[in-house]
């Protein structure tokens, strides 16, 4: 596998950057302790999901903070992180402070994105269940034009793994029996209201006959 290509990891912190310039590090507070800060666990894991075409134009997009807040910067993201990984074996990136894992389907590209510090093989499990489940729901055609023809499902399929950039399910087996789940509720839903026009018209058919 093909080296990931070198891209600006985040910028070292004040105290780093004086003693890798030979300077003295800044003198803890008191009571502050003097070690390594260690991140504050999340559950928000997940900054972005999104899936473009062979020419690197958003399919579908989901943004979970504001790291990116208006489209034009969204879309300006997307761009440089399919210019760098387009032409590349690999399947994971650091670009600007995050962490992006990646993968083809013949015209498709699907990227997950999360923080510098996120767990890569967690950002992979999410990357795997969306790929696999798109397999099921679009019939193992995982390209631009199936994809296009079942947009929902695929919005489905990605709002039962992450919901508001928190990891819910990593199982493609459980994503398809919710989705299955939730798309046989709103066809009974249909079905009801249906029959209660049909019930209505029926009802005055036989009052104007009276």
């Amino acid at each position: 596998m093909q080296r990931p290509e070198a891209w600006p990891r985040p910028h070292l912190g004040v105290g780093a950057a004086a003693v890798q310039a030979g300077g003295p590090a800044p003198s803890a507070g008191a009571g502050e302790p003097t070690g390594p800060r260690l991140q504050e666990p999340s559950l928000y894991t997940i900054k972005a999901v999104f899936i473009l075409d062979n020419d690197g134009h958003r399919l579908l997009a989901k943004y979970y903070d504001d790291t990116f807040p208006s489209m034009k910067e969204q879309m300006a993201f997307e761009k440089n992180v399919f210019n760098k990984t387009s032409r590349t074996d690999s399947e994971i990136a650091f670009f600007g402070g995050m962490t992006i894992v990646y993968k083809s389907s013949i015209d498709l590209f699907l990227y997950v994105v999360g923080s510098s510090h996120e767990n890569e093989l967690m950002l992979m499990s999410v990357l795997t269940c969306l790929f696999e489940s798109l397999v099921h729901v679009l019939r193992k055609n995982v390209e631009k034009r199936w994809l296009l023809e079942n947009m929902d499902g695929a919005f489905l399929v990605l709002d039962e793994i992450v919901d508001g950039g928190v990891i819910l399910e990593s199982d493609p087996q459980q994503v398809i029996q919710k989705v299955n789940f939730r798309a046989d509720d709103s066809s009974l839903t249909e079905q009801s209201v249906a029959q209660v026009l049909q019930s209505a018209k029926e009802q005055i058919k036989w009052s104007l006959l009276k």
